[in-house]
Protein backbone atom coordinates (compact mmCIF):
# COMPACT_ATOMS: atom_id res chain seq x y z
CA UNK A 1 0.00 0.00 0.00
CA UNK A 2 1.46 3.13 -0.95
CA UNK A 3 2.00 5.75 2.04
CA UNK A 4 -0.31 8.61 2.60
CA UNK A 5 0.85 11.59 1.31
CA UNK A 6 0.98 15.04 3.42
CA UNK A 7 1.49 19.21 2.25
CA UNK A 8 2.21 20.22 5.75
CA UNK A 9 1.74 24.25 6.23
CA UNK A 10 2.70 25.98 9.19
CA UNK A 11 4.68 28.18 11.93
CA UNK A 12 8.76 26.98 11.99
CA UNK A 13 11.16 27.38 14.21
CA UNK A 14 12.58 30.13 14.71
CA UNK A 15 9.11 31.51 15.00
CA UNK A 16 8.12 31.46 18.85
CA UNK A 17 5.19 29.98 18.70
CA UNK A 18 3.40 27.18 20.28
CA UNK A 19 2.42 25.89 17.17
CA UNK A 20 6.20 25.53 15.46
CA UNK A 21 7.26 23.35 18.75
CA UNK A 22 4.36 21.62 17.94
CA UNK A 23 5.42 21.24 14.28
CA UNK A 24 9.04 19.97 14.65
CA UNK A 25 7.53 17.11 17.76
CA UNK A 26 4.66 16.18 15.72
CA UNK A 27 6.46 16.24 11.91
CA UNK A 28 9.26 13.85 13.52
CA UNK A 29 6.74 10.37 13.91
CA UNK A 30 4.41 11.84 10.98
CA UNK A 31 7.73 11.72 8.37
CA UNK A 32 8.36 8.10 9.81
CA UNK A 33 4.55 6.71 8.63
CA UNK A 34 4.12 8.97 5.65
CA UNK A 35 5.46 10.90 2.57
CA UNK A 36 5.59 14.47 4.01
CA UNK A 37 6.78 17.88 2.39
CA UNK A 38 6.85 20.78 4.28
CA UNK A 39 6.24 24.44 2.55
CA UNK A 40 8.88 26.47 3.15
CA UNK A 41 7.55 29.94 5.39
CA UNK A 42 8.30 33.22 4.00
CA UNK A 43 11.38 34.64 4.34
CA UNK A 44 9.89 37.25 6.57
CA UNK A 45 9.40 34.59 9.81
CA UNK A 46 13.09 33.85 9.05
CA UNK A 47 14.92 30.61 7.77
CA UNK A 48 13.50 27.43 8.87
CA UNK A 49 15.54 26.29 11.66
CA UNK A 50 14.96 22.15 11.74
CA UNK A 51 16.38 19.31 12.46
CA UNK A 52 18.34 17.93 9.36
CA UNK A 53 15.88 15.08 9.11
CA UNK A 54 13.25 17.24 8.57
CA UNK A 55 15.13 20.11 6.93
CA UNK A 56 15.52 17.79 4.18
CA UNK A 57 11.94 17.82 3.76
CA UNK A 58 11.22 21.35 3.33
CA UNK A 59 9.73 22.27 -0.42
CA UNK A 60 9.85 26.20 -2.16
CA UNK A 61 6.30 27.93 -0.57
CA UNK A 62 5.19 27.74 -4.48
CA UNK A 63 5.15 24.22 -4.44
CA UNK A 64 1.80 22.63 -5.54
CA UNK A 65 0.34 19.48 -4.47
CA UNK A 66 1.00 15.76 -6.15
CA UNK A 67 -1.18 13.58 -7.08
CA UNK A 68 -3.13 12.27 -4.05
CA UNK A 69 -1.39 14.33 -1.89
CA UNK A 70 -3.32 15.64 1.80
CA UNK A 71 -2.69 19.80 2.07
CA UNK A 72 -2.66 20.30 6.11
CA UNK A 73 -2.75 23.54 7.22
CA UNK A 74 -2.78 25.11 10.69
CA UNK A 75 -4.64 27.94 11.59
CA UNK A 76 -3.80 30.13 14.75
CA UNK A 77 -5.06 33.32 15.76
CA UNK A 78 -2.05 34.94 15.32
CA UNK A 79 -0.06 36.74 12.25
CA UNK A 80 2.12 34.19 11.88
CA UNK A 81 -0.54 32.26 10.45
CA UNK A 82 -1.93 34.72 7.64
CA UNK A 83 0.33 33.88 4.90
CA UNK A 84 -1.53 30.01 5.10
CA UNK A 85 -4.44 31.79 4.22
CA UNK A 86 -2.98 32.32 0.76
CA UNK A 87 -1.59 28.78 0.06
CA UNK A 88 -4.90 27.19 0.76
CA UNK A 89 -6.78 29.15 -2.00
CA UNK A 90 -7.68 26.71 -4.75
CA UNK A 91 -6.17 23.68 -2.46
CA UNK A 92 -8.74 20.81 -0.57
CA UNK A 93 -7.53 21.63 2.66
CA UNK A 94 -7.65 19.78 5.97
CA UNK A 95 -7.69 22.80 8.58
CA UNK A 96 -5.61 22.01 11.73
CA UNK A 97 -7.71 24.32 14.42
CA UNK A 98 -5.38 25.37 17.22
CA UNK A 99 -7.36 28.17 17.97
CA UNK A 100 -11.45 28.42 18.68
CA UNK A 101 -11.22 32.14 17.98
CA UNK A 102 -9.63 33.14 14.34
CA UNK A 103 -10.91 36.89 14.74
CA UNK A 104 -7.56 38.25 15.72
CA UNK A 105 -6.55 36.21 12.43
CA UNK A 106 -8.53 37.91 10.39
CA UNK A 107 -8.31 41.55 11.18
CA UNK A 108 -4.76 41.32 10.58
CA UNK A 109 -5.22 40.03 7.41
CA UNK A 110 -7.97 41.78 6.26
CA UNK A 111 -7.35 45.48 8.02
CA UNK A 112 -3.85 45.90 8.93
CA UNK A 113 -2.66 43.84 5.84
CA UNK A 114 -5.23 44.74 3.05
CA UNK A 115 -6.46 48.06 4.58
CA UNK A 116 -10.23 46.40 3.33
CA UNK A 117 -12.92 47.67 5.91
CA UNK A 118 -15.25 46.12 3.38
CA UNK A 119 -13.67 43.13 3.25
CA UNK A 120 -14.24 42.66 6.92
CA UNK A 121 -17.50 43.45 6.72
CA UNK A 122 -18.36 40.80 4.38
CA UNK A 123 -16.21 38.13 6.32
CA UNK A 124 -18.15 38.89 9.22
CA UNK A 125 -21.42 38.24 7.57
CA UNK A 126 -20.51 35.34 6.17
CA UNK A 127 -19.67 34.00 9.44
CA UNK A 128 -21.92 35.48 12.09
CA UNK A 129 -24.63 36.65 10.00
CA UNK A 130 -26.10 40.71 10.47
CA UNK A 131 -24.70 40.20 13.72
CA UNK A 132 -21.55 40.03 12.49
CA UNK A 133 -21.58 42.74 9.96
CA UNK A 134 -22.91 44.77 12.43
CA UNK A 135 -19.74 44.38 14.83
CA UNK A 136 -17.60 45.35 11.71
CA UNK A 137 -19.68 48.14 10.58
CA UNK A 138 -18.98 49.88 14.24
CA UNK A 139 -15.50 49.05 13.95
CA UNK A 140 -14.96 51.03 11.35
CA UNK A 141 -16.05 54.04 13.78
CA UNK A 142 -13.66 52.91 16.39
CA UNK A 143 -16.17 51.36 18.69
CA UNK A 144 -15.12 47.94 19.54
CA UNK A 145 -15.05 45.89 22.80
CA UNK A 146 -12.02 43.31 24.20
CA UNK A 147 -14.43 40.20 24.14
CA UNK A 148 -15.74 41.10 20.43
CA UNK A 149 -13.13 38.35 19.30
CA UNK A 150 -14.14 35.64 21.62
CA UNK A 151 -17.83 36.13 20.75
CA UNK A 152 -17.50 36.96 17.21
CA UNK A 153 -14.30 34.14 16.31
CA UNK A 154 -15.20 34.01 12.68
CA UNK A 155 -14.04 30.94 12.04
CA UNK A 156 -16.55 30.15 9.23
CA UNK A 157 -14.64 33.24 7.37
CA UNK A 158 -11.33 31.62 7.33
CA UNK A 159 -12.21 27.81 7.39
CA UNK A 160 -14.99 27.94 5.11
CA UNK A 161 -13.54 25.89 2.50
CA UNK A 162 -12.06 23.23 4.52
CA UNK A 163 -12.89 19.58 3.70
CA UNK A 164 -11.97 18.74 7.26
CA UNK A 165 -11.16 20.02 10.27
CA UNK A 166 -8.40 18.58 13.55
CA UNK A 167 -8.81 19.89 16.99
CA UNK A 168 -7.27 19.05 20.07
CA UNK A 169 -9.93 18.72 22.25
CA UNK A 170 -13.65 17.46 22.80
CA UNK A 171 -15.00 21.13 23.41
CA UNK A 172 -13.10 21.75 19.98
CA UNK A 173 -14.24 19.32 18.25
CA UNK A 174 -18.48 19.67 19.62
CA UNK A 175 -18.07 23.51 18.26
CA UNK A 176 -16.18 22.91 15.32
CA UNK A 177 -19.37 19.95 13.98
CA UNK A 178 -22.27 22.52 15.16
CA UNK A 179 -20.26 25.14 12.92
CA UNK A 180 -19.66 23.00 9.72
CA UNK A 181 -21.91 20.44 9.88
CA UNK A 182 -21.67 16.96 7.29
CA UNK A 183 -17.89 17.88 7.60
CA UNK A 184 -15.49 15.45 9.38
CA UNK A 185 -13.66 16.75 12.21
CA UNK A 186 -11.31 14.68 14.34
CA UNK A 187 -10.94 15.75 18.12
CA UNK A 188 -7.08 14.21 18.50
CA UNK A 189 -4.73 14.57 21.82
CA UNK A 190 -2.43 17.64 22.05
CA UNK A 191 1.41 15.80 21.14
CA UNK A 192 4.17 17.13 23.06
CA UNK A 193 7.69 15.46 23.08
CA UNK A 194 8.30 13.53 25.86
CA UNK A 195 11.36 14.68 28.19
CA UNK A 196 12.86 11.12 29.26
CA UNK A 197 14.21 10.62 31.67
CA UNK A 198 14.79 14.04 34.16
CA UNK A 199 16.81 14.74 37.09
CA UNK A 200 14.01 17.05 39.28
CA UNK A 201 16.21 17.67 42.43
CA UNK A 202 19.17 18.99 39.79
CA UNK A 203 16.83 21.22 37.86
CA UNK A 204 15.66 22.58 41.51
CA UNK A 205 18.90 23.26 42.49
CA UNK A 206 20.01 25.10 39.50
CA UNK A 207 16.63 27.43 39.49
CA UNK A 208 17.66 27.74 43.11
CA UNK A 209 14.69 25.91 44.99
CA UNK A 210 15.24 24.05 48.11
CA UNK A 211 13.24 20.84 48.66
CA UNK A 212 11.19 22.83 51.10
CA UNK A 213 9.58 25.41 49.07
CA UNK A 214 6.53 24.48 46.95
CA UNK A 215 7.22 25.59 43.92
CA UNK A 216 4.12 26.89 41.73
CA UNK A 217 5.46 27.46 37.58
CA UNK A 218 3.85 29.08 35.12
CA UNK A 219 5.41 27.91 31.58
CA UNK A 220 5.03 30.51 28.41
CA UNK A 221 4.18 33.96 27.36
CA UNK A 222 2.99 36.22 29.90
CA UNK A 223 -0.15 38.43 29.07
CA UNK A 224 -2.81 40.19 30.60
CA UNK A 225 -5.39 36.96 29.53
CA UNK A 226 -3.06 34.72 32.25
CA UNK A 227 -4.27 35.86 35.28
CA UNK A 228 -1.00 36.90 36.96
CA UNK A 229 -2.96 39.42 39.50
CA UNK A 230 -4.46 35.83 40.56
CA UNK A 231 -1.49 33.72 40.58
CA UNK A 232 0.76 36.87 42.72
CA UNK A 233 -1.87 37.48 45.27
CA UNK A 234 -2.64 33.70 45.61
CA UNK A 235 1.65 33.69 46.04
CA UNK A 236 1.55 36.32 49.21
CA UNK A 237 -1.83 34.54 51.24
CA UNK A 238 -0.26 31.62 50.88
CA UNK A 239 3.09 32.67 52.31
CA UNK A 240 1.51 35.05 55.17
CA UNK A 241 -0.27 31.93 55.71
CA UNK A 242 3.11 30.26 56.77
CA UNK A 243 3.78 28.41 53.53
CA UNK A 244 7.19 28.29 52.13
CA UNK A 245 6.25 28.89 48.38
CA UNK A 246 7.63 30.04 45.36
CA UNK A 247 6.91 31.32 41.86
CA UNK A 248 8.99 30.59 38.85
CA UNK A 249 8.01 32.02 35.47
CA UNK A 250 9.08 29.47 32.40
CA UNK A 251 9.03 31.59 28.89
CA UNK A 252 9.22 34.96 27.11
CA UNK A 253 9.75 38.14 29.66
CA UNK A 254 6.82 40.22 28.55
CA UNK A 255 5.86 42.65 30.81
CA UNK A 256 8.49 41.70 33.44
CA UNK A 257 9.37 45.04 34.94
CA UNK A 258 5.50 45.57 35.60
CA UNK A 259 5.25 42.04 37.26
CA UNK A 260 8.25 42.36 39.54
CA UNK A 261 6.90 45.82 40.82
CA UNK A 262 3.34 44.19 41.63
CA UNK A 263 5.05 40.67 43.21
CA UNK A 264 7.30 43.60 45.34
CA UNK A 265 4.26 45.49 46.36
CA UNK A 266 2.57 42.31 47.62
CA UNK A 267 5.60 41.29 49.60
CA UNK A 268 6.58 38.60 47.52
CA UNK A 269 9.58 40.04 45.17
CA UNK A 270 12.25 37.25 46.61
CA UNK A 271 9.55 34.71 46.41
CA UNK A 272 9.23 35.04 42.21
CA UNK A 273 11.61 34.49 39.74
CA UNK A 274 12.08 34.23 36.28
CA UNK A 275 14.38 31.98 33.58
CA UNK A 276 13.16 34.04 30.15
CA UNK A 277 12.58 32.07 27.21
CA UNK A 278 14.61 28.64 26.94
CA UNK A 279 16.18 26.59 24.41
CA UNK A 280 13.67 23.42 23.67
CA UNK A 281 15.29 21.15 24.80
CA UNK A 282 15.51 22.38 28.41
CA UNK A 283 11.70 23.83 28.11
CA UNK A 284 10.28 20.79 27.61
CA UNK A 285 12.20 19.13 31.09
CA UNK A 286 12.19 21.99 33.42
CA UNK A 287 8.38 21.49 34.45
CA UNK A 288 9.61 18.67 36.24
CA UNK A 289 10.79 20.66 38.91
CA UNK A 290 7.24 22.49 39.70
CA UNK A 291 5.25 21.11 42.50
CA UNK A 292 2.26 22.56 40.49
CA UNK A 293 1.97 24.02 37.11
CA UNK A 294 -0.79 27.17 37.02
CA UNK A 295 -2.43 27.33 33.46
CA UNK A 296 -4.90 30.21 33.86
CA UNK A 297 -6.17 31.82 30.64
CA UNK A 298 -9.27 33.81 30.42
CA UNK A 299 -11.01 34.66 28.08
CA UNK A 300 -9.29 31.09 26.28
CA UNK A 301 -9.46 31.47 22.10
CA UNK A 302 -10.61 27.65 23.03
CA UNK A 303 -7.15 26.27 22.88
CA UNK A 304 -6.11 23.16 24.18
CA UNK A 305 -2.82 24.00 26.11
CA UNK A 306 0.69 22.88 25.37
CA UNK A 307 2.00 24.57 28.80
CA UNK A 308 -0.55 21.87 30.67
CA UNK A 309 0.58 18.67 28.63
CA UNK A 310 4.03 19.74 28.96
CA UNK A 311 3.71 19.56 32.83
CA UNK A 312 1.95 16.31 33.04
CA UNK A 313 4.30 15.11 30.47
CA UNK A 314 6.70 15.83 32.87
CA UNK A 315 4.74 14.22 36.07
CA UNK A 316 3.61 17.64 37.54
CA UNK A 317 0.07 18.28 38.02
CA UNK A 318 -1.22 21.62 36.71
CA UNK A 319 -4.12 23.67 38.18
CA UNK A 320 -6.61 25.01 35.45
CA UNK A 321 -8.84 27.79 34.95
CA UNK A 322 -12.06 25.94 35.43
CA UNK A 323 -14.07 26.64 32.22
CA UNK A 324 -15.10 24.68 29.39
CA UNK A 325 -11.80 22.30 27.26
CA UNK A 326 -9.83 22.81 30.91
CA UNK A 327 -12.15 20.79 32.23
CA UNK A 328 -11.56 17.66 30.11
CA UNK A 329 -8.36 16.90 32.09
CA UNK A 330 -8.89 14.64 35.12
CA UNK A 331 -9.20 16.92 38.49
CA UNK A 332 -6.82 14.59 40.60
CA UNK A 333 -3.67 16.34 37.93
CA UNK A 334 -5.27 19.31 37.24
CA UNK A 335 -7.11 20.88 40.27
CA UNK A 336 -9.89 23.81 39.29
CA UNK A 337 -9.39 27.31 39.60
CA UNK A 338 -12.44 29.35 39.45
CA UNK A 339 -12.13 32.51 37.50
CA UNK A 340 -13.08 35.90 39.24
CA UNK A 341 -12.63 36.77 42.40
CA UNK A 342 -12.02 33.85 44.54
CA UNK A 343 -8.91 33.15 42.23
CA UNK A 344 -6.06 34.38 44.34
CA UNK A 345 -7.94 32.53 47.29
CA UNK A 346 -8.20 29.24 45.76
CA UNK A 347 -4.36 29.57 44.94
CA UNK A 348 -3.48 30.17 48.51
CA UNK A 349 -5.74 27.20 49.39
CA UNK A 350 -4.13 24.78 46.48
CA UNK A 351 -0.50 25.89 48.01
CA UNK A 352 -1.47 25.21 51.02
CA UNK A 353 -2.85 22.01 50.38
CA UNK A 354 0.16 20.81 48.83
CA UNK A 355 2.32 21.41 51.84
CA UNK A 356 0.34 19.37 54.37
CA UNK A 357 -0.70 16.78 51.69
CA UNK A 358 2.04 13.30 52.06
CA UNK A 359 0.14 12.28 49.26
CA UNK A 360 1.02 14.77 46.49
CA UNK A 361 4.03 13.15 45.00
CA UNK A 362 1.97 10.53 44.31
CA UNK A 363 -0.39 12.01 41.83
CA UNK A 364 3.07 12.39 39.76
CA UNK A 365 2.48 9.49 38.25
CA UNK A 366 -1.10 9.78 37.14
CA UNK A 367 0.24 13.22 35.70
CA UNK A 368 2.38 10.87 33.18
CA UNK A 369 -0.70 7.98 32.43
CA UNK A 370 -2.76 11.37 31.21
CA UNK A 371 -0.09 12.44 29.28
CA UNK A 372 0.47 8.54 27.79
CA UNK A 373 -2.81 8.12 27.41
CA UNK A 374 -3.18 10.19 23.55
CA UNK A 375 -0.22 12.72 24.17
CA UNK A 376 2.71 11.59 22.27
CA UNK A 377 3.69 12.81 19.07
CA UNK A 378 3.47 8.95 18.25
CA UNK A 379 0.13 8.21 19.26
CA UNK A 380 -1.07 11.90 17.73
CA UNK A 381 0.89 11.04 14.57
CA UNK A 382 -1.17 7.56 14.00
CA UNK A 383 -4.77 9.53 15.01
CA UNK A 384 -3.69 11.73 12.15
CA UNK A 385 -2.64 9.38 9.67
CA UNK A 386 -5.52 7.10 10.20
CA UNK A 387 -8.11 10.22 10.07
CA UNK A 388 -6.16 11.38 6.55
CA UNK A 389 -6.26 7.84 5.19
CA UNK A 390 -9.91 7.75 5.73
CA UNK A 391 -10.93 11.04 4.31
CA UNK A 392 -12.07 10.89 0.56
CA UNK A 393 -10.82 13.87 -0.33
CA UNK A 394 -10.36 15.49 -4.14
CA UNK A 395 -6.49 15.44 -4.38
CA UNK A 396 -5.76 16.81 -7.65
CA UNK A 397 -2.21 18.67 -8.70
CA UNK A 398 -3.50 21.94 -9.90
CA UNK A 399 -2.13 25.58 -9.29
CA UNK A 400 -3.20 27.80 -6.80
CA UNK A 401 -5.84 30.07 -7.98
CA UNK A 402 -4.92 33.58 -7.33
Amino acid sequence: MMALRILWASPLPPVRSGVSDYAVELLRPLSRMADVRILTPPSTEGSPELPSDLASLLVPIETTGKPGEVFVAHFGNNPYHRWILEQCRGRPTVAVVHDLVLHHLLVHQVLDVDKDPSAFTAAMDEAHGNSGAALARARAFGLNGRLDPFLFPALKALLGDAVALICHSKFGRQKLTRAFPGRPVLGMGLPAADPGPVDRADIRRRLGVSDSDILMMHLGFLTAEKGMDGILGGLAAARSGGVNARLVLVGEDSGGSDLKAVAKDLGVGDAVSSTGWLEWDQMMKVPAAADVGVVLRVPSAGETSAAVVRFLACGTPAAVIARRQFLEWPEEVAPRITPGPSTTAEIARLLSRISKDGDWKARRTAARAVYEDGHTPEQAAKAMIDFLTGLEVERKSEPRRH
